[in-house]
């Protein structure tokens, strides 16, 4: 019981290790722009590759859907219907670009209106936040797979292969609610000045 344990532990170990490589990498870094860019070109992507699949013809693209969730992920208002009306030829890809350039532009324009410095620490709080809730849900997720993962032997599948497999695939989830969530607290807050509020 005690082996088997073990292996069970060795697969919450290694996520245990990357989540915690990544949270010392946010408390030792100032800065932490490059990795909140990479995770918004991320998830403009998929928000875009989820209305305007990958290698498929213009009939299937689903553009005021794409435009209502670039509105209520990142608020950005982007006439794509438009830009598609004017320029026929205008293919997914340069639609893509379009789009990830006009996240660039909004996020940049936000962080004009303050102290990057003050910025910085925002966004450092907002990541660290996120990942530490998402990851003590994980956790629980886990724990909760593992009492009933033994039930897999009455399906001739072996528990410890599907343990490892299902708890994979749970991580990846936990990193992908960790991005999109990060990105549309950062996308969609509102800056005010004093005055203002």
């Amino acid at each position: 019981i005690r082996k088997q344990l073990l292996e069970y532990d060795d697969v919450s170990n290694d996520q245990r290790k990357v989540i915690y490589h990544q949270r010392n990498e946010l408390l030792q870094t100032d800065d932490i722009s490059e990795t909140v860019r990479a995770m918004r070109e991320a998830v403009v992507s998929d928000v875009f590759h989820r209305y305007v699949p990958e290698d498929s013809l213009e009939e299937q693209w689903e553009i005021e859907a794409l435009e209502q969730a670039l509105l209520a992920e990142c608020q950005l208002r982007l006439p794509v219907s438009e830009w598609i009306k004017a320029e026929p030829d205008l293919d997914d890809s340069h639609m893509l670009k379009r789009i990830a350039e006009a996240a660039e532009e909004s996020y940049a324009a936000k962080i004009a209106l303050v102290d990057p410095a003050a910025w910085h620490q925002f966004e450092r709080n907002v990541m660290l936040q996120s990942l530490d809730s998402h990851w003590r849900e994980h956790l629980a997720a886990l724990d909760h797979l593992r009492q009933g993962i033994h039930l897999r032997g009455y399906a001739q599948k072996n528990p410890k292969q599907e343990y490892k497999r299902e708890a994979f695939e749970l991580f990846s989830q936990l990193l992908d609610v960790v991005k999109l969530e990060v990105t549309r607290m950062l996308m969609t807050v509102r800056i005010q000045s004093q005055d203002q509020v």
